[in-house]
């Protein structure tokens, strides 16, 4: 599936895209490269004349540049557009096939690796679940399934991927006990570094590898290959644990320490009068407790076709215990900045999606909220990879698009 957003080239500029100014000096090249193709991915496709103006670079520079990106096979020209006075404007396009990233997920139920190409339309996936993460069964996976997935393209096409992108939770050893794992099962994530791991076994030779948090990864891929055009929002991914991210003016925020947005922890109201944290309300581990209790497998939520109406009666009653949580966390989430919008996004098939959208906005009409601006909620458009799909631009972003959305980490 294609999550490309495309507008009108000739609509109104999208938020901050003044950072995209070109330059007329030929020693900026290169940043003008960059700055043309994060213009041309944000509207689908701009004219020559288009992106002249919005760049504000010369017509002949830009022409040199739009020759350039076409000799690499990173653009593609579209059908000339007649206008009422003189030549015929032609809208120029991404290449699909002009560059393709890999993806690796790494979360505490599964881990998946996905090939995508320029757009952002994923090529071919593996995945695996477990009942916890394993640092050698996981870097064992990676091994084959980096081979499988790149075997996807046509030979002559594998030389474009452009690197490896990782997604996943931070500090992951210190969640042990919460997804029933032994503490010393975990303890060789704390010393382990993935990105020197990843380099040593895969066949990446001359490739970078860059690593971002999970839920900063969903935020990202949401912020700049969703379909919502909004640009101040609040992001939550449920999956696991919650998480999520916040964006402002178009920005995924990273923070002074690069923890904004950690809103799994948003300190919730409990039913017993204390305090608790929103990963204990809307995250799929609550979920799984309920449905263990009941005498099921919380596990066949993570396989592959879910049968999450197998446990429709667990999943309703886990809904408005997610709701609740996700209200209050939205309340004071806006009692700090204005958001347009809370997006929801997770781990679950698009109607239980939908129906958690339902059930928060629903409890967040019971909470006050007086003297603070109206917030719709809305679903996520990416889905259950937004997770992959976020890791998987990262190397676009290091080597060929001009943009600030995304923390991410060079590993080479």
């Amino acid at each position: 599936m294609d999550h490309m957003t495309a507008a009108d080239a000739d609509g109104d500029d999208f938020p901050g895209e003044s950072r995209m100014r070109g330059s007329n000096q030929s020693s900026l090249r290169s940043h003008n490269k960059r700055a043309v193709l994060t213009l041309i991915r944000r509207h689908g496709h701009l004219a020559k004349a288009d992106i002249a103006r919005r760049t504000g670079l010369s017509p002949q520079t830009a022409s040199v540049i739009m020759r350039a990106l076409e000799k690499e096979e990173l653009v593609l020209r579209g059908k000339p557009r007649r206008g009422r006075v003189g030549q015929p404007s032609v809208p120029m396009r991404l290449n699909p096939d002009g560059a393709f990233s890999l993806g690796l997920k790494i979360g505490r139920r599964s881990v998946e690796l996905v090939l995508m190409d320029f757009v952002g339309a994923i090529r071919a996936r593996e995945r695996e679940t477990y009942g916890f993460p394993q640092v050698q069964p996981i870097l064992d996976f990676v091994k084959a399934a980096e081979t499988r997935v790149s075997a996807a393209l046509p030979e002559n096409l594998r030389p474009r991927i452009a690197g490896l992108g990782v997604a996943m939770p931070f500090e992951l050893w210190s969640w042990a006990e919460e997804i029933g794992a032994a503490p010393e099962a975990m303890e060789a994530w704390r010393t382990l570094d993935i990105v020197a791991a990843l380099a040593d076994l895969t066949d990446l030779t001359g490739r970078s590898i860059h690593l971002a948090n999970d839920a900063t990864a969903a935020c990202a891929a949401e912020n700049v290959f969703g379909t919502d055009r909004s640009s101040d929002f609040v992001y939550f991914y449920v999956g696991a644990f919650a998480g999520g991210g916040i964006v402002m003016n178009g920005d995924l925020v990273q923070g002074r320490t690069g923890n904004a947005g950690a809103l799994g922890s948003m300190p919730i109201p409990s039913a017993d009068g204390g305090i608790d944290q929103l990963i204990n309300f809307a995250s799929i581990h609550v979920l799984e407790k309920m449905i263990e209790a009941e005498g099921g497998d919380p596990l066949d939520l993570w396989r592959d076709e879910a049968p999450w109406g197998t446990f429709r009666p667990a999943v309703e009653r886990w809904l408005e215990i997610a709701a609740k949580g996700l209200a209050f966390a939205i309340v004071a989430a806006s009692s700090v900045y204005d958001f347009e919008c809370a997006m929801v996004d997770g781990s679950f098939p698009p109607q239980v999606r939908e129906g958690l959208v339902a059930a928060t906005e629903r409890a967040l009409g019971r909470l006050k909220r007086q003297g603070l601006s109206p917030i719709a909620v809305r679903a996520g458009t990416i889905g259950a990879s937004a997770r992959e799909i976020g890791a998987a631009s990262l190397p676009f972003f290091a080597h060929y698009l001009l943009d600030h959305r995304v923390l991410l980490t060079d590993g080479g």
